[in-house]
């Protein structure tokens, strides 16, 4: 199996898919074999001193080893999965125009509902048999009553659904109209944030919104789950836009968002080959206004899915 297309399938384990890749290399691998079956924990830290230490090779030598095994592929088979694309569809559009932001309800995926016409005269159709019933019952035999019992059922029955159905439909409305009341309130707090972009995100809590539209917290957090607003900036959960906020030397209040997109622009303009260490971002973040703890820092940088500054550095 393990002998087929393409190189690495049928591995038990990383370590073995990549010694499999490793021995189809057309050259000599003897030394990159070794590498990935002693020093792969090594190789995953970037810990290429230690490894030319034990293998008694120039580092550099390492590095271009370590070259070869990062352009191998862990996943061989991952080309031939369908993948799993999730597609948004948002629940609110935000539009600008002129000076002034637009809130717009997507309701393509609504159904339209009403009650039908058919039920409608069918308790109609009912009321009349029930009353006509009660007065020939008066009068008439006991089988003329049982008729008119049934006539009372199906109107029972009949109004019974019809008042699930309006309930239902009401429901929908009043669910659309809490929607359009959340959005709204969210772009009139974080106006800058549509203006200027993600880091100038504000600092917002659900009580905020609750209070603004005079509903309960659990409301807002239940209409905001799973739902997303079309922006100008791009498209966003609404449960975005609520975050904690970190204080700044202004006096001021600084979304952690924001602070996050700071933490990655830093990082992205970051010299790989000296890569910033956490405790170099909070002073760099401190000389911008933004005092916040070390341990703050590498939370946000794996809730980016970030490496650390060891994992980052590249050689090559």
């Amino acid at each position: 199996m393990q002998e087929f297309d393409p190189p690495g399938i049928g591995a038990r384990d990383l370590q073995e898919c990549l010694i499999i890749q490793a021995k189809h290399i057309q050259e000599d691998t003897k030394d990159v074999v070794h590498l990935i079956r002693n020093h792969l924990k090594d190789l995953e830290k970037r810990n290429f001193n230690g490894i030319a230490k034990a293998m008694n090779m120039m580092v550099e030598d390492v590095a271009e080893m370590a070259k070869i095994i990062y352009s191998m592929d862990p996943h061989p088979g991952r080309a031939f999965i369908q993948p799993d694309t999730h597609y948004v569809t948002p629940d609110v559009f935000v539009y600008k125009v002129g000076d002034e932001y637009m809130v717009s309800l997507n309701e393509d995926g609504l159904p339209r509902l009403r009650i039908s016409q058919f039920y409608r005269n069918l308790l109609q159709e009912s009321k009349r048999s029930s009353s006509a019933g009660k007065q020939v019952a008066k009068a008439t035999s006991s089988e003329q009553s049982v008729e008119s019992v049934k006539a009372g059922d199906t109107q029972d029955f009949v109004t019974k659904k019809l008042q699930s159905a309006v309930w239902l439909i009401k429901s929908i409305h009043q669910r659309q109209r809490t929607i359009y009341k959340v959005a709204e309130s969210i772009v009139k707090r974080q106006r800058e944030f549509f203006d200027k972009g993600p880091s100038f995100l504000r600092p917002m809590i659900l009580r905020d919104i609750a209070d603004d539209i005079g509903m309960h917290e659990s409301t807002v957090s239940r209409v905001t789950t799973a739902k997303y607003m079309h922006t100008p900036q791009g498209i966003f959960e609404l449960k975005h836009f609520f975050n904690s906020g970190i204080g700044t030397d202004d006096g001021d209040a600084l979304a952690s968002e924001s602070v996050k997109v700071k933490i990655k622009e830093l990082i992205t303009a970051e010299d790989a080959k000296d890569p910033l260490s956490d405790q170099q971002i909070v002073e760099m973040l401190k000389k911008g206004g933004i005092n916040i703890a070390r341990r703050t820092v590498a939370k946000y940088r794996e809730s980016l899915k970030i490496l650390p500054s060891s994992r980052r550095k590249k050689y090559f």
